[in-house]
């Protein structure tokens, strides 16, 4: 029986609300390579910025022996050492009365209409309702907030069409449609039966733009916080060539008789009078996934990547028996196997490619017998049929994602030598290094294609663990005596 495979490269992984939070804190970028979270400064946000710095004072969180301040930096905002400061000094530290959390929305006046809501939905609504108000307690840190961000959800369609045939742009239209989703279900659960607890309409652009700040600035990982703004520490910048990341921010008692808790900012390298402040904001995420975020990309390969979407069809006879294979080692019905450019496959993209595309004779590996031993099996080639369907399939499937860009390589890398917006040069870098990958998963199945008669399938494996196959590869036979 033949086995119907195919394989799709052009959709991204789905939008996952469940992991919405899990990056590190968040604003902007700084190396001049890359893309900056940031709208040029307004010529008020000098203005804005003293005053937040008056407010912080006033709140007895800063003083003129701090560390660091805000200050306006070619990329926006960003802290700026007031000193010299060494490697894992304390930057800054605040209390627990300047977060903003769900715990923050639950004693607000619109905490109990917001009580059932996701934790992230309820906090966007609060800064909503504070940005309207005029006479709000936080305003002085509502004025530095950026009113959007060069993240792709902000994108005119005219931009996103520079996006097109690449993965950022399926992810970005997942994140605008669960958004417009959520949207939807907070105007009528909650705007429209207590629209008087909102001095304006809301809409979908202050919703849209309550996600971005959550998304780009909140922190995570912190002790019994999962979701939290922590006004004047979320202007620290990223740097890519800072490697640490983890111990650079903890959440920590106050004092040794007191049960408040304060947020503390080091700087994980040293640094002289003016330079930024600036951390590693998550050494794991693709250039993708940074755009989505924060709005900017690196120019390191290994933040390039490209996802490959594999299904074990429900139509498949034998789905029952494959499944059970797959999720016993540690995958499943669906899975997505990251290819960095540059970096050799994942070690389960092969044995599991194999195992969607197991048909004909080879489905004996699927019976009972074999099923503590398969995924060995599968770590190798089974056959020449099974080894060549998935080296064609998989071509193809690059082959057809490539060409759904509208522009090449080349073209690509011309552009990037030229000046360009800062969304359009995320824009040309995604695209361009999304074809570099998808070229380099087809040359490693093209050169896989031409081996194919020099590859040990399991037959002859089988052949010579019973003593079946001579030095030269002959089987041997014996004859009764």
């Amino acid at each position: 029986m033949a086995t119907h495979f195919t394989l799709s490269l052009s959709p991204s992984k789905p939008f996952k609300n469940s992991t919405f939070f899990t990056k590190n804190p968040s604003l902007h970028f700084k190396k001049p390579l890359s893309i900056t979270s940031f709208q040029s400064p307004q010529p008020a946000a000098a203005a804005a910025v003293q005053t937040f710095w008056q407010w912080l004072s006033d709140q007895d969180v800063v003083s003129a022996k701090t560390p660091a301040k805000p200050g306006l930096v070619p990329q926006g905002l960003g802290l700026v050492a007031q000193r010299d400061i060494s490697r894992n000094e304390v930057v800054l530290e605040i209390p627990k009365k300047l977060w903003i959390n769900p715990d923050v929305v639950a004693a607000s006046e619109i905490g109990n209409a917001c009580s059932g809501l996701k934790p992230w939905v309820s906090v966007a609504l609060f800064l909503i309702r504070e940005k309207f108000k005029e006479d709000s307690t936080w305003r002085p840190y509502l004025d530095v907030l950026p009113e959007s961000t060069n993240s792709t959800i902000f994108w005119s369609e005219e931009e996103l069409a520079e996006l097109q045939g690449t993965q950022l742009l399926s992810t970005t239209l997942g994140v605008k449609s669960y958004l417009q989703r959520e949207f939807l279900k907070v105007e009528e659960e909650i705007l429209v039966p207590h629209k008087q607890l909102f001095t304006s309409p809301v809409t979908l652009d202050d919703f849209s733009w309550a996600f971005g700040i959550l998304r780009s600035r909140s922190f995570s990982r912190l002790r019994g916080q999962n979701l939290v703004l922590i006004p004047l520490a979320d202007l620290v910048n990223h740097s890519p060539d800072i490697t640490i990341e983890d111990g650079v921010y903890e959440i920590k008692g106050a004092g040794l008789f007191s049960r408040d808790l304060i947020f503390s900012l080091r700087s994980p390298i040293s640094l002289k009078a003016g330079e930024q402040v600036l951390i590693q904001y998550n050494l794991n995420m693709s250039n993708a996934e940074l755009a989505v975020d924060y709005g900017f990309i690196e120019a390191k390969s290994d933040r390039n990547m490209y996802t490959l979407t594999l299904q074990i069809s429900e139509s498949d006879p034998f789905f029952g028996d494959k499944l059970d294979i797959a999720e016993t080692n540690g995958l499943g019905e669906i899975a997505d196997f990251d290819i960095v450019l540059g970096n050799p496959l994942p070690p389960t993209l092969l044995p599991y490619l194999r195992l969607v595309a197991l048909g004909g004779t080879d489905v004996f590996l699927l019976e009972s017998i074999f099923r503590n031993t398969i995924w060995g099996h599968l770590e190798l080639p089974v056959s020449p049929a099974n080894e060549e369907l998935i080296c064609r399939v998989v071509r193809d499937a690059c082959k057809s994602a490539l060409s759904g860009y509208h522009t090449t390589i080349e073209e690509d890398e011309k552009l990037k030598r030229k000046e360009l917006n800062p969304r359009l040069e995320i824009a040309v870098g995604i695209r361009a290094e999304e074809k570099k990958v998808l070229q380099q998963i087809d040359e490693i199945f093209k050169q896989r294609q031409s081996e194919l008669d020099e590859l040990e399938y399991y037959q002859e494996r089988r052949l010579k663990d019973l003593g079946l196959v001579g030095e030269q590869g002959e089987i041997i036979f014996w004859e009764s005596k």
